[in-house]
């Protein structure tokens, strides 16, 4: 028992942090956003809702530039007012932004906030562990090399939660009449509206590539005979 104390010590480490990084999250999006009253979107919302025979979904604008969504651990769904901005200007679509809300739907309803709570609590301890390990072997790169084959890992995980968001937010398209074509054409230019300019390593990114994701849209289209 006694050897398995550090890593029990790591583990509920681990959770405290990720529990008030949640509860510093959450007091962020309580005062930096505001109910999701965009007249272009409230019919989007209510075709969402209506495709999983619920009331209008419900969203809401965070007040950053950034053009991004995110599904809030306690099951709110947000967008950026950078996104927002850019469907006034013209540069996206009133669909397009149905496709991201959908798309954060599908983490909530996959429960991947849940799942990263575990997982981050697991890697940690992984890390420690193998730095230990590693660090008697290798000194002084030991701890690098444990902390990228975490963050791989982490990477890895990350980009399943993209693609089942994905596989989700595609078949809410298709079941409000919006089909897929709207979440393809958004991915095509999201590193346009993002600034992206992106070099780091397939391996270590938390996102799926942008031709990979529309492929495996694609690949749904193919076997479900829609387009």
């Amino acid at each position: 028992m006694l050897k398995l104390t550090p890593i029990l010590l790591i583990l509920l480490y681990a959770l405290a942090m990720w529990y008030f990084s949640l509860l510093r999250l959450k007091a962020e999006l309580n005062q930096r956003s505001t109910p999701l009253n965009h007249p272009g979107l409230k019919p989007m919302l209510q075709r969402l809702g209506k495709a999983m025979d619920l009331p209008p979904i419900r969203a809401h604008v965070y007040e950053i530039a950034p053009v991004n969504g995110l599904a809030a651990p306690d099951g709110r769904i947000f967008l950026t007012r950078g996104f927002i901005d850019r469907l006034d200007s013209g540069d996206v679509t009133e669909a397009e932004l149905a496709s991201v809300i959908a798309h954060e739907l599908g983490h909530v309803a996959h429960g991947h906030a849940r799942r990263r709570m575990i997982d981050f609590a697991g890697q940690n301890v992984m890390r420690m562990v193998l730095a230990g390990v590693l660090g008697r072997f290798l000194p002084g790169i030991g701890v690098w090399i444990a902390g990228l084959a975490t963050g791989a890992m982490a990477a890895r995980l990350s980009r399943q939660d993209e693609f089942e968001a994905d596989a989700f937010a595609s078949a809410l398209m298709v079941k409000a009449g919006l089909g897929t074509g709207p979440q393809k054409s958004l991915f095509r230019k999201l590193d346009r509206l993002s600034g992206n300019r992106n070099t780091t390593p397939a391996w270590l990114m938390s996102h799926p590539r942008i031709d990979a994701r529309i492929a495996a849209i694609e690949a749904l289209e193919a076997r479900w005979g829609v387009s």
